[in-house]
């Protein structure tokens, strides 16, 4: 009896030691699927300039100093084809053929501008981020919310 005792023993522990496992493993997992924003995104909106400085006289100068960044937190670069900054009114940008390069950012512009590694532009001929209060969303090619920066009080 002291053999089989010993064995029941032994299975009971095995049991007891894989089940411990498998709940600290699901515990974390489960513990973050609600928790979404304290994940870092792989891009992510990193700053907001929407209070263009100076005069706002809707000239191109004062349009392009409106601006929101995006930066690629990884170390390879990242397709932004087809992916779109929002404002919360509903203007959009669509990304085109860009690449944003590993631990690189991009700033969008407002107004007309030719487009280079660094610095993109909407060629538009209004403002679009609110001063006060408004809301930038990125999303990428499948409409996934990827970063939202949001300022002033929330709409």
């Amino acid at each position: 009896m002291s053999s089989a005792s010993s064995s029941v023993r032994r299975i009971a522990a095995t049991v007891l030691a894989a089940g411990a496992v498998v709940g600290a493993a699901a515990l974390p997992a489960a513990a973050h699927d609600g928790d979404r924003h304290h994940q870092r995104p792989r891009v992510e909106i990193s700053r907001v300039q929407a209070d263009s400085p100076g005069r706002e006289d809707r000239s191109n100068r004062s349009l392009n100093s409106e601006w929101v960044e995006i930066t690629n937190t990884t170390r390879n670069p990242i397709s932004l084809r087809g992916w779109t900054l929002r404002d919360s009114d509903g203007n959009r940008y669509r990304f085109d053929n860009i690449r944003i390069g590993g631990r690189n950012t991009i700033r969008i512009h407002t107004g007309n501008g030719r487009d280079t590694r660094t610095d993109l532009f909407q060629d538009r001929r209004d403002y679009v981020w609110d001063n006060r209060s408004d809301t930038a969303t990125l999303r990428d090619d499948r409409g996934r919310t990827i970063d939202t920066e949001t300022w002033g009080r929330r709409r």
